[in-house]
């Protein structure tokens, strides 16, 4: 069970509705990990800006994005996100090879570098919390300035949700 509520839009006051109201329009539906953020209204609608901003605007490519959340999803252990993102990265055209080293943590040389390097910067950056210069520089030759900063930004969101589902010990929806 959570550590919080999971919180529904008549949970809110007339005045807060419309934050529930804007995470549901840009996701389809408020889930629990936005629901639990909720009980802090104000902040939840803030972290759910963000996520909508790297899903439905950033300029990364979708399978970027993808490869990278799932490899987050992994390095944290949070089997929602992976769960949630998996079907999103196949969609995205992400090869079964690339999911499958994510998930078994085969060695990425296996994989083809422009697949590789964003799996890599997850994980330098959760694991030695630094992104190393050849890692920054294959980035940023692939991805260019903002994409780069698009892509770190991506890392450090869904690291942020997988502390999050942890710490409140958010279940996922049955």
């Amino acid at each position: 069970m959570a550590r919080v509520p999971y919180l529904t839009r008549e949970d809110f006051p007339a005045e807060k509705q419309a934050i529930y109201d804007q995470i549901a329009r840009h996701r389809g539906s408020v889930e629990r990990p936005f629901q639990a953020l909720l009980n802090s209204p104000e902040l939840g609608g803030r972290v759910a800006s963000v996520g909508e901003y790297l899903r439905f605007n950033s300029i990364l490519p979708n399978d970027v994005r993808e490869i990278t959340t799932l490899a987050v999803a992994q390095e944290l252990g949070s089997q929602y996100e992976w769960e949630r993102h998996l079907p999103l990265a196949r969609s995205a055209g992400v090869r079964e090879e690339v999911i499958d080293a994510i998930r078994d943590g085969t060695p990425l040389r296996r994989l083809m570098p422009k697949e590789a390097v964003f799996v890599q910067i997850a994980q330098e950056l959760l694991r030695e919390k630094k992104v190393r210069a050849a890692t920054y520089s294959a980035v940023e030759h692939l991805l260019e300035r903002q994409g780069v900063v698009e892509l770190v930004v991506t890392v450090a969101y869904y690291a942020l949700l997988a502390y999050v589902m942890h710490a409140l010990e958010i279940e996922a929806e049955v």
